[in-house]
């Protein structure tokens, strides 16, 4: 059963949610620049109607006849206009002052200084005019507190519209993606069963849905019914045959053994009988060879899987094997953990079957006196089987070639064999989704596989 954080990563890492996270993302920029332009178009509009005005009543004071008119005027309008929204000043070439604050002229600018009955200094920038009238300096100056207000504005629209849209397009999203997502994990789950040999697995459940996903799925089940088609034809010709060739193949091995019985054999047609049952016995191991990878192939001993300790397996085997190293002066040594530490899911006399094949292999392609290390390793995830030796090894450009069915590498050609161990090795490794390498021993080969560790097994 899988975890929360399992299902968040595959979550994570599926294309339907990175797609909505994507144009989430694309919306929320686009969004936000948009504003970002808004507000700033808006803001140079309102800059530039105030100064316009600004500039409408600079003129409008400058048309005054005379110095004590403009005064007049600033006393009027200054008596009714806030300060915090509009100042108006006018110092005289006299010195005298008139309008709604003291303005000032200094390296930095124009500076309020005061404002007539003691009020307190208005916060917040102005924007503002100023002309030499008649001797001396008027200005009209305007609160930007507009412009202030518009920042708070467009902030208060990013938060109350643009973020609750983002998010809940964000929540539309993941919503969406999970339920394509379940899509493409049926899809996922159901190649998945096809690749182990379950062909009646299918996708259903896409009925009046119209899009993408559904044809994908339809053309994968139609894949399917296809292949199992195909595989149960070729299964029964695979039977058919397998039928009619053990009759005459058992026949064949029963004549030679009647030869074999007659009496007054020459020694060298007694010596080409025993050839020929040899030959017998190595075709019907072949077929038989060639039938199970068959087999496997298909995954049906998949329904059979347990969980099994491979060290104890191991051991089992190094154990049976023994007697025979000892015989051609071989020598087995085994590193292999504790009972119950290295426990995988399979079919145990198919790993038993690989055990077999690798050790055999080991003691006929060996010299005499040579080393054979079974070991086994388990960490937290996975288990590692090796089976080392010092023999003359395989060369790298032939690693991929003796997994081949039938290939036998040439200096092999006078060793007894089928060319059929490694690939049956082969075969049952990628039905166990384990991993195979071929390496040297620095001398010789090492044959590593690796388990990934049952679910269910301590640690």
């Amino acid at each position: 059963m899988t975890t929360f954080k399992e299902r968040t990563q595959a979550l994570l890492r599926s294309t339907p949610l990175r797609l909505a996270l994507a144009l989430v993302l694309l919306f929320a920029f686009v969004s936000l620049l948009s504003l970002g332009a808004s507000y700033l178009v808006i803001r140079d509009s309102f800059s530039k109607t105030m100064e316009t005005d600004l500039r409408q009543d600079l003129a409008g004071f400058q048309a005054a006849p005379s110095a004590g008119a403009v005064a007049q005027l600033i006393a009027a309008e200054a008596a009714v206009t806030d300060p915090e929204r509009r100042i108006l000043s006018y110092l005289t070439a006299d010195g005298k002052y008139y309008g709604n604050a003291m303005i000032a002229r200094s390296s930095e600018g124009f500076g309020v200084l005061s404002f007539p009955d003691g009020e307190n200094l208005p916060e917040g920038p102005y924007l503002a005019l100023t002309a030499n009238l008649y001797g001396g300096q008027l200005t009209v100056a305007n609160s930007r507190s507009q412009i202030e207000d518009l920042e708070e504005l467009f902030l208060y629209i990013l938060l109350l519209s643009v973020l609750p849209t983002t998010a809940i397009a964000l929540a539309a999203g993941l919503i969406i993606s999970r339920r394509s997502g379940r899509r493409i994990e049926a899809v996922g789950q159901t190649l998945k069963q096809l690749t182990h040999g379950d062909l009646s697995a299918r996708v259903k459940n896409t009925a009046g849905r119209e899009d993408d996903l559904s044809s994908i799925a339809e053309q994968v089940d139609r894949m399917a019914a296809a292949q199992q088609s195909s595989v149960n034809a070729l299964r029964q010709v695979s039977a058919d045959i397998a039928h009619d060739l053990k009759t005459p193949i058992q026949r064949v091995a029963v004549l030679l053994n009647r030869a074999r019985e007659l009496p007054n054999l020459p020694d060298k047609l007694e010596t080409i009988l025993d050839e020929a049952g040899q030959e017998t016995t190595g075709i019907v191991a072949t077929f038989q060879s060639l039938l199970q990878i068959a087999q496997i192939e298909g995954g049906s001993p998949k329904n059979r899987f347990q969980p099994v300790d491979l060290g104890a397996l191991a051991a089992t085997f190094v154990e049976v094997y023994e007697p025979s190293a000892d015989e051609s002066n071989h020598r087995i040594e085994s590193d292999l953990p504790g009972q119950g530490t290295a426990i995988v899911s399979g079919e145990k006399g198919l790993l038993g079957q690989v055990l077999a094949n690798l050790i055999e292999n080991a003691l006929r392609h060996t010299p005499t006196g040579s080393a054979i290390r079974v070991a086994v390793q388990a960490s937290h995830s996975r288990i590692e089987l090796t089976v080392a030796d010092n023999g003359p090894g395989i060369p790298v450009e032939e690693r991929e070639n003796v997994l081949r069915r039938l290939y036998r590498l040439e200096r092999s050609r006078t060793t007894s064999g089928n060319g059929l161990g490694l690939s049956l090795v082969s075969v049952i490794a990628d039905l166990h989704d384990a991993k195979l390498e071929l390496g040297s021993n620095n001398p010789g080969l090492l044959i590593k596989l690796t388990f990934p560790k049952a679910s269910n097994a301590p640690g």
